[in-house]
């Protein structure tokens, strides 16, 4: 596991002192005096140097004893970026964590090794090795720190949270709660919370934070009947997760507490670490923007808080991705509508006109070329290859998840009819949130660095590694801008 070396406790301290919140999310630090772990922004007197112990996430800060604390509330630190995992497989296996995946019947660390295609005991070692703690501990630390949210901010029985959270058994939820925290769920709250059937919640993000480039970037692309808009300035969508339905409102933030809005309805419930987990993927949360800003230099220095439009799910952005090929935008929302009408089942929602779910990867790969091409008006070609691309992914040879390996999805990605370069490595960068993609071949790219051909454009990125989808929005948003008057 990397750990903090004593220089780098020293800047770590003065980071504390100074309350930077630059180190929000990079680390905590557990007090030896008061057996309490805090984020860097905590507003408590800051403890004595020889009294602190930094840790790089939570897990290990209460593997070792402490407790969250109560004031700055750890569960409520911004993410962090995929590239800055020590190991891309205990990164994916964690992301796999984070979303839920050990909850529930039927999951389990067999089951998670070999969705990753290796075997439990060398998941167990690269996870330790890099977390510093076992992928159990990790996913109880989560489910701890869920429920210990969804306790403050909510008005829900304990039992409800502890569902919510992860927990299979009550007296588990109660006991681990006792053993970690030192005190039963129901001391934890801190007041009445939210109630009814939906929920709403605070996300932390790092600023500066562009919510409207961003939030115009993915209206733009919406699905006609699955994504849309509203006065308040919020993103509606719907999102179906294995068998749970429903809808999301995301936005706008509050740029003075640095968080986005979100508010979840009763059927995403019973999968709320996977609806987080989407969330953040979609509205690019774990962006690092001082990191990038100081590797793009001026390309970044006129829009900082440019983020990545995600994506909730890898199969619908790869769809919305192949129907945009040689298209507009607009003729891509059209064959994206009718693909909805077709083929997507029905959801209620509170807002007229949001009605449909996207379709699912089977619903799409036992279709023949001519339905598919007839129904939606699309080319036999296009046809062809969105119905590889959904038996890939409903046979599970294909994943489109942000735990998946960059490099070994784009080459498989490739091998398909109809995708090159420029579809895989858009999917790359907007469902398997990789912040180093470099669409090979986009004409606007080309033409920003100086109308130079794909080879060269790939050679100028080399310098904005790893943060070449970054560089990527940038041209693109400075494509998009109206001529400078002279």
């Amino acid at each position: 596991m990397q750990s903090f070396s004593t220089a780098d406790a020293a800047v770590l301290h003065a980071a504390l002192a100074a309350r930077d919140a630059r180190f929000d999310g990079r680390f905590l630090v557990g007090v030896t005096s008061t057996g309490i772990y805090c984020r860097p922004v905590c507003t408590v007197r800051t403890p004595r140097p020889e009294n602190c112990r930094f840790f790089r996430h939570a897990a290990q800060a209460e593997s070792a004893g402490f407790r969250p604390c109560l004031r700055c509330r750890p569960e409520l630190a911004p993410g962090s970026a995929s590239i800055d995992a020590p190991s891309r497989l205990a990164q994916a296996a964690a992301r796999r964590i984070e979303a839920g995946e050990l909850d529930g019947e039927g999951a389990g660390l067999p089951a998670l090794a070999a969705r990753l295609g290796i075997g439990e005991r060398h998941l167990r070692r690269v996870f330790r090795e890099a977390f510093g703690v076992s992928p159990i501990d990790y996913a109880q630390t989560q489910r701890l720190l869920l429920a210990k949210r969804l306790l403050a901010d909510t008005a829900w029985p304990v039992t409800d949270i502890a569902m919510h959270a992860g927990f299979g058994s009550l007296r588990r939820f109660h006991a681990l709660f006792r053993s970690r925290y030192g005190l039963s769920p129901g001391r934890m709250r801190r007041g009445a919370g939210s109630g009814g059937d939906t929920l709403r919640l605070a996300l932390a993000l790092r600023l500066p934070f562009d919510w409207t480039a961003l939030s115009e970037n993915l209206l733009q692309r919406a699905w006609p009947g699955i994504e849309t808009g509203d006065a308040d300035g919020r993103l509606l969508r719907t999102l179906r997760i294995g068998t749970a339905q429903g809808w999301i409102a995301l936005g706008p933030p509050d740029l003075q507490a640095g968080t986005l809005a979100l508010e979840v309805s009763a059927g995403l419930l019973p999968v709320l670490p996977r609806v987080l987990d989407a969330v953040r993927r979609l509205a690019d949360l774990g962006c690092d923007p001082q990191a990038v800003a100081e590797r793009l230099g001026p390309l970044a220095a006129e829009a900082p808080g440019l983020r990545i439009p995600g994506s909730v799910d890898g199969f619908e952005l790869a769809v919305r991705t192949v129907l945009e090929q040689q298209v507009s935008l607009e003729a891509a929302r059209l064959l994206a509508g009718r693909l909805a009408a077709a083929f997507g089942d029905p959801v209620d929602t509170p807002w007229p006109g949001l009605d449909r779910l996207f379709p699912q990867a089977e619903a799409l790969a036992g279709l023949d070329v001519d339905t598919l091409a007839g129904r939606v008006r699309l080319p036999r070609r296009r046809a062809a290859t969105l119905i590889r691309l959904a038996d890939e992914l409903a046979s599970a040879r294909l994943d489109l998840g942000p735990s998946a390996d960059p490099d070994a999805t784009i080459a498989r990605l490739q091998e398909l009819p109809g995708i090159g370069p420029w579809t895989a490595h858009c999917i790359a960068m907007r469902a398997l949130d990789w912040p180093d993609a470099w669409p090979e071949g986009d004409r606007v790219l080309g033409r920003m660095l100086g109308d130079v051909p794909a080879a060269e454009a790939r050679r100028r990125a080399e310098a904005w590694r790893p943060w070449r989808s970054y560089a990527a929005q940038h041209l693109w948003r400075q494509a998009s801008l109206p001529p400078r008057r002279p």
